[in-house]
């Protein structure tokens, strides 16, 4: 062996021993310093991502906004070394993007975030990007923009620590999960089969928390048709949608549950142009959201029995429930993914606190796939959904250590 090839083969060996020592220095319940700092270091450069992120507008509808957005993902994960396809979406906008990464490992790891907001056109302009103190502002920063640049930064330190270990790793980002991700679905179940564990980085909790059981979500939609008359001078001749409406939405809203934990909540109602005209259409939305599967079965039935009953005679009443994502119930499989990140989180002396959540995800589609899954590996903020949606800065360093470890450790 010569020289020049000696000292390199020290180098590497040295290099091994250094990685070597800081897995099992995080085995012992100790941070890996080396990837700590990292992920620390990565702080700056993932706000300015995240503030090109925020500044686009990209609701579920705005498919050249989340096309935009798409194109900044794609182009940091080319970089990263994945090989990147994108889907059709269909009936949603844009295109689905999924990105793979083989390595020299036997663990499959999925990561799934979304890039579509709730957010309207314009709110990106009206309320751009912004840092007050330790918290980042900005439409969209914690849902799910942050997910993302967690997710890439994650990605970039492994790399940079010349880590390889896991058998792939597959980001799939989502274009219309705000709307129950009828447009990805086919794709997600079919990834999920694919994989060992499903990490989602939907928001980290104000409590510093992960999500470990999701509700299940639906919606009820009313159609209430009757006839139009003068309200003035003929009213009896009439047959008055809002009122038969509003009738529906008081008997039906015994729907919910609170022993079952199924809520029923009327959140949307459209009727009438003219204050002088007995309206004769009604259209009313209501958000239903279960703990167990057999719920949606069972508002179902009550649902087409109950609005069989009218206020109003002769008004033609139609009440369907459509289905939106499953429950992630409490599972011993997500409970012991949960225990290893909590003892990853542990290593930075800090406690991870796990949830529940009304709300619904991907990562109740990726565990009905039957794959292992946790979600709320994102920033951690608050005031998810209205226009106060902050990030606080200070945890970015942590969640991608949280998630690089975690790599690390469904990676072998």
């Amino acid at each position: 062996m010569g020289k020049q090839a000696g000292v390199v083969k020290g180098a590497l060996m040295a290099l091994l021993a250094l990685a070597a020592g800081n897995a099992l220095a995080a085995e012992a319940g100790k941070p890996d310093q080396a990837l700590l700092a990292k992920a620390e270091q990565s702080r700056p450069e993932a706000l300015k991502l995240l503030e090109r992120l925020v500044n686009i507008d990209s609701g579920t509808f705005n498919g050249a906004g989340l096309d935009r957005v798409g194109a900044i993902a794609q182009e940091e994960l080319v970089r990263l070394g994945f090989k990147v396809e994108t889907f059709p979406a269909a009936p949603a906008q844009s295109r689905n993007i999924q990105a793979t990464l083989a390595g020299t490992g036997k663990g499959r790891i999925l990561l799934v975030a979304h890039m579509d907001t709730v957010f309207p056109d314009g709110a990106a302009a009206a309320r751009p990007f912004r840092i007050d103190g330790a918290r980042a502002y900005g439409p969209g920063i914690m849902d799910d923009k942050g997910g993302i640049v967690v997710a890439l930064a994650a990605l970039k330190v492994l790399k940079q620590s010349g880590y390889a270990g896991y058998g792939k790793i597959t980001v799939l980002l989502n274009t219309n999960e705000e709307t129950g991700s009828h447009g990805t679905r086919t794709l997600m179940e079919k990834l999920a089969r694919e994989h060992d564990v499903a990490l989602n980085l939907e928001p980290g909790r104000p409590a510093d928390g992960l999500v470990v059981v999701r509700k299940g979500s639906g919606e009820i939609e009313l159609e209430v048709s009757g006839k139009a008359a003068h309200a003035g001078v003929a009213p009896d001749s009439g047959r008055n949608a809002a009122m038969e409406a509003a009738h529906q939405m008081l008997q039906l809203s015994k729907l919910a549950d609170a022993s079952k934990q199924t809520t029923v909540n009327f959140t949307v109602i459209k009727s009438g142009e003219r204050s002088n005209v007995i309206p004769d259409h009604a259209a009313v939305q209501a958000d239903v959201r279960v703990a167990v599967p057999e719920e949606f079965d069972r508002v179902e039935q009550d649902l087409a029995r109950i609005s069989a009953n009218h206020l109003i005679p002769d008004t033609k009443v139609s009440a369907k429930l459509r289905r939106g994502f499953p429950p992630m119930p409490k599972s011993p499989v997500t409970d012991a993914v949960a225990a290893k990140a909590q003892a990853v989180y542990a290593e930075l002396g800090r406690k991870l606190t796990l949830e529940s959540s009304g709300g619904a995800a991907d990562s109740s589609l990726t565990y009905a796939a039957g794959v292992a899954t946790i979600d709320g590996l994102g920033i951690v903020g608050g005031a998810i959904h209205t226009p106060e949606e902050y990030a606080e800065v200070d945890s970015i360093g942590p969640r991608v250590y949280l998630l690089a470890r975690l790599i690390q450790e469904y990676g072998r």
